[in-house]
């Protein structure tokens, strides 16, 4: 099957949806007659009514899954996290101690936390649903006499549906009307061979495998022909749902970021559990190993464990990635396959189709070139003349008779306005056969039983494939092509028509067989979306190439390329340099080159792996049966959604719903902003996590130090750090630079060394400072009256992470303005409990705070505030950089 240049055949999945249809023939199989015809106008199919019963009854056409996590199984997965394990531990060990107010204190923070964590994950669990929706496969079903889109998982026994070429069976069922249909059943036989359908009216479905039969399954693919299919069994109960079990134990290769988190989560946890233990015994030893000193060991070793086990990390890679892809949903873009989400912000080669990506995919006839004359209808005031007028109705003649190709869709209008439409003119002629187009050939036609004793066929295709088929001679052929070069210069897509008379009964078998005359030559035209200028350039100044790769003409995809935008407009290699290239020779021409031409859809796998092989980490879109094999090769393989088969959506990690290039453009965008936000989250958590750590390991050391961080801390912090890390960073827009900046290392770890240093710089300072105030606090202040100093300017100083780490480019000042409602909302949270904790005397005995006096909690509000600041002037460097660039 050709690719996307040559639209008019590179997908032949045109169900016809007038009332009759001339049926033609598969090779190999029985001729029909003129009297074969399906008939379509009396298929009604289920009412939506009856649909919603049945779907309610036999459940969602789905096969097997893991079981969706209710309200109960997320508040069982909560209170196994580690961070849970310990706040009852803590709280128990109070109970203990008869110390009931910190208990239920403690106790109480569990229960927000807990609260604020199950609100999380419902959050992320309802946008996997909506991801689940809208990632279903689609089917084409008729209900209530007309045809809608319903998601695969809503199909119900008794629906009608309709097939087309590159769809997936979305239930077993039963064919009761046919066009030459054929079905890979290799998923359930493990045969290759497409095996031929057959309508029936029985009942009773067949074993998969054999040709013939009537029976169609589930997952399995249409590769040519279309039909009409009465659905008899679906979800578990289809074939493929009797192997669900099987498949349901597949397991998916973690991605990079998925292995460094568990990593460093491994790495942390180990950490953070040996220096448990090595504070509880160090805190009673140096304390005497009294009763009380092994008490306040154990509460010292719970927050020890607390601030070092980093169960954020887990908890942020699953709600950004989750959330991320639901975003991108919003923007046009379906996500499939979760890696894709991380991978966007590396992508350094774009490579697109031409035909609805860049341009409109409206496609209109602009020229008809005839007889020595051309006509340019836009221009043309009144009828067509003669020979224009043979062209066009040659044209459609070869054409669909209610089409899905926007080419043909074209012929049909233009017939409308100067023919009043050839088909209605011939309503007598029926159609005997039509030969399809291959790779081999890029020309398709169709044969009309004009009499009795003649038949017509009408070709239409590529200039050289049709020039190929009317065997003309070297100058015809380069009379013809300089015809279809001052066509194809004005940006034209170029087709030439053929024609050819039989006698009856003398049709031959061969395409190539058939004896054709050029009749003339369609020159389309497809306007440039008014938005790919601007892509193309965001990309270039991000620097992402942008790669055309077409089956349209050389000089069209360069008159597009240049209206696009595109660097280099001139070097253009042909699907023909591409079949005399070595792998080597492929690899070195390919730098600097964006614009392929006159390329069939196995050529896109040698492009993609090339490209691999080059280093690039590779986005590349497809829509046909054929280019599936690619859209899996590539990094990040994009299915066109509109007019895309369900064979390359399910292939691809990204599904383009409107088919527009600047859709891919802004997901880039956002997969760049996504990973940025997951850095930030992550730089934000390793630099609380040190003050906290710091805090309670250090009065391990010192015997005459107080117990800093209590659980009870900690617990409060927690209450800062979740929504922090999680709602905060996740809803940060991107920085204003994101699109400036050359694509991220692929091989780069999440922890660079700049990043990591930011992270480690931000910790200590705040650890620094804290104890700076303590020390200070102490030489005239109780214990409690020091601890609740340095946990103020503890508590300040996250405020301040929160907000210089919103943007590593803007000021804090500068990010105030910029609307986040849920760091409004943590912000004024922390502020009013932190008051309520230093102000309240029913808290402050909590929390085991001494009262303060208003300069002491100036000093620590200004040390808080004051700790972290040096990272303003690593930004304001920053912007200096950018704005020499």
């Amino acid at each position: 099957m050709p690719v996307e240049g040559d639209s008019t055949y590179e997908r032949q999945t045109h169900i016809v949806m007038n009332d009759t249809l001339t049926c033609s023939p598969s090779q190999g199989a029985p001729k029909p007659d003129a009297a074969s015809v399906l008939q379509f106008k009396n298929v009604a199919g289920l009412t939506e009514k009856d649909a919603l019963i049945r779907l309610q009854q036999e459940g969602p056409n789905e096969l097997p899954a893991k079981q969706k996590r209710n309200l109960a199984t997320i508040v069982y997965d909560v209170l196994r996290e580690p961070m849970f394990v310990m706040l009852v531990a803590g709280g128990v060990l109070y109970l203990l101690f008869g110390e009931t107010a910190d208990a239920l204190m403690l106790l109480g923070f569990l229960l927000v936390v807990m609260i604020i964590t199950i609100v999380q994950a419902q959050r992320t669990e309802h946008a996997l649903d909506a991801l689940r929706m809208l990632s279903s496969p689609r089917a084409l079903v008729i209900r209530d006499g007309e045809r809608r889109r319903v998601a695969g998982r809503e199909v119900v026994a008794g629906d009608w549906v309709i097939l087309s070429e590159g769809d997936r069976v979305p239930a077993d069922g039963l064919v009761r009307q046919a066009l030459h249909l054929e079905i890979d059943e290799s998923l359930l036989t493990g045969e290759s061979i497409a095996v031929r359908k057959v309508p029936s009216i029985n009942d009773q479905l067949d074993k998969p495998g054999g040709d013939d039969l009537a029976s169609v399954f589930s997952g399995t693919v249409v590769t040519s022909g279309q039909a009409i299919v009465e659905i008899v069994s679906t979800g578990q109960r289809t074939q493929l749902g009797k192997i669900g079990r099987a498949l349901e134990q597949t397991q998916v290769e973690a991605t990079m970021l998925q292995k460094e988190t568990r990593r460093i989560v491994r790495l942390l946890a180990i950490t953070g559990l040996t220096a448990c233990s090595l504070v509880v015994v160090a805190f009673a030893v140096t304390r005497g190993g009294s009763f009380e000193a092994w008490q306040q060991g154990f509460l010292a070793g719970i927050a020890m464990a607390m601030a070092v086990l980093p169960e954020e990390f887990p908890v942020v890679l699953t709600i950004f990635l989750a959330l991320g892809a639901w975003r991108l949903s919003k923007s046009a873009v379906l996500t499939r396959k979760m890696h894709a989400v991380e991978t966007l912000g590396a992508a350094t080669v774009l490579c697109v189709d031409k035909t609805g990506t860049l341009t409109q995919n409206q496609m209109r006839i602009r020229v008809l070139a005839a007889g020595g004359m051309s006509t340019d209808l836009s221009d043309l005031p009144g009828e067509l003349p003669q020979p224009e007028h043979g062209l066009l109705a040659c044209a459609i003649l070869a054409s669909k008779q209610d089409p899905f190709d926007p080419m043909e869709q074209a012929l049909h209008s233009a017939g409308e306005r100067f023919l009043k439409n050839t088909l209605r003119l011939h309503s007598e002629w029926s159609l005997v056969r039509e030969y399809p187009l291959t790779p081999a050939s890029l020309a398709v036609s169709h044969a009309w039983q004009t009499d009795q004793n003649h038949i017509l066929v009408a070709t239409k295709g590529a200039p050289e494939a049709v020039a190929e088929l009317c065997r003309m001679t070297a100058e015809q052929r380069e009379a013809l092509n300089d015809e279809v070069l001052q066509l194809a210069s004005q940006g034209l897509r170029v087709l030439a028509v053929a024609q050819g008379v039989i006698e009856s009964g003398l049709l031959p078998e061969r395409h190539q067989d058939i004896a054709l005359e050029i009749v003339g030559l369609l020159g389309f035209e497809d306007p440039l979306r008014p938005s790919v200028p601007e892509a193309v350039a965001e990309c270039q100044t991000a620097g992402v190439r942008v790669v055309m790769i077409t089956g349209d003409f050389p000089a069209t995809a360069k008159s597009i390329a240049q209206q696009a935008g595109f660097d280099d407009c001139e070097r253009v290699i042909t699907g023909a340099e591409l079949e005399t290239m070595s792998s080597q020779e492929l690899r070195q021409q390919l730098h600097g080159v964006q614009i392929f031409a006159r390329v069939v859809a196995e050529q896109k796998l040698r492009i993609v792996n090339a490209l691999k092989e080059n280093g690039e980490i590779v986005a590349m879109t497809g829509d046909g049966v054929n280019d599936a094999p690619a859209l899996k090769a590539a990094h990040i393989g994009i299915a066109m959604g509109g007019r895309g088969t369900d064979v390359a959506r399910e292939a691809a990690s990204l599904v383009l719903l409107d088919d527009d290039f600047s859709s891919i453009v802004k997901a880039v965008k956002l997969g760049r902003r996504i990973y940025d936000n997951i850095k930030k989250a992550f730089v934000f958590i390793v630099a609380v996590h040190v003050p906290i750590a710091g805090l309670s390991m250090l009065p391990v050391f010192f015997a005459d130090w107080p117990l800093l961080l209590l659980p009870v801390h900690i617990a409060f912090l927690q209450l800062i750090i979740d929504p922090a890390c999680t709602l905060i960073f996740e809803a940060e827009r991107a920085e204003a630079d994101i699109m400036q900046r050359p694509p991220r290392d692929s091989a780069e770890g999440l922890f660079t060394k700049d990043t990591l240093s930011i992270a480690l710089l931000q910790g200590f300072s705040i650890l620094v400072m804290c104890i700076a105030v303590f020390l200070l606090a102490r030489t005239g202040h109780s214990d409690d009256a020091a601890r609740a100093l340095t946990f103020v300017t503890l508590v300040v100083a996250f405020v301040v992470v929160i907000l210089v780490n919103r943007s590593w480019v803007r000021s804090a000042l500068d990010m105030l303005r910029v609307p986040n409602p849920a760091a409004r909302w943590v912000l004024i949270g922390a502020a009013s409990v932190l008051a309520v904790t230093v102000l309240v005397p029913f808290a402050r005995q909590l929390f085991h705070f001494a009262p303060l006096h208003l300069p002491d909690l100036l000093l620590s509000l200004s040390a808080g505030f004051l700790c972290v600041l040096w990272f303003e002037a690593i930004k304001k460097h920053r912007r200096l950089k950018i704005s020499n660039q």
